[in-house]
């Protein structure tokens, strides 16, 4: 395990970036707890928690000295943010972003690989409008708006901004290697 000096850390990215990923392999290397957002904020069927209870959980989360998270939504961004120690912001390009969530979408529809809960992708919402892919489409430039604010925030969390996969792998290998 390795000391990072950040205890409280969000992982932050447009749909696809590898935000999971890289959440559950600092998890990992740091000793940190991780929470998957999909796990918490999902029940079986495809059914989001109602906003409040989301809220409440990111709360109890956040309120702890130790935590990673793979993501934050709209609801509840700013509990986390005002916690938050460092957000590792996956900046990839789009095309790149897209490339991963495809390739991870077709995996995910012939393994029938479970996501979350009982949850599994399909075909039907693939083709949908709550497909992840359209999501990609129309949430990528808020995402991205969003890394920025982040960065040009002077009283927010220090943010680490990895825009290339190799840079993901190499600030992952230095914290493994230190």
């Amino acid at each position: 395990m390795v000391d990072l000096a950040a205890r409280r850390v969000l992982v932050y990215g447009v749909t696809g970036s590898g935000k999971t990923t890289v959440a559950r392999q600092l998890s990992r290397i740091t000793g940190l707890p991780w929470y998957s957002v999909d796990d918490l904020m999902w029940q079986p069927g495809w059914v989001q928690l109602p906003r409040q209870e989301q809220i409440r959980r990111m709360s109890a989360i956040c309120a702890g000295d130790r935590w990673i998270l793979d993501a934050a939504y709209g609801a509840w961004e700013s509990v986390v943010l005002q916690r938050a120690e460092l957000v590792v912001a996956l900046d990839l390009p789009r095309w790149l972003s897209m490339w991963q969530l495809l390739r991870r979408t077709l995996r995910r529809l012939v393994s029938r690989e479970e996501i979350c809960n009982g949850n599994r992708e399909s075909l039907r919402l693939q083709l949908s409008r709550d497909s992840l892919l359209l999501w990609h489409m129309r949430s990528f430039r808020v995402k991205r708006r969003r890394i920025e604010a982040m960065i040009a925030d002077p009283d927010g969390p220090e943010v680490i901004r990895l825009r290339r996969r190799r840079e993901v792998n190499a600030w992952l290998a230095s914290l493994a290697n230190a």
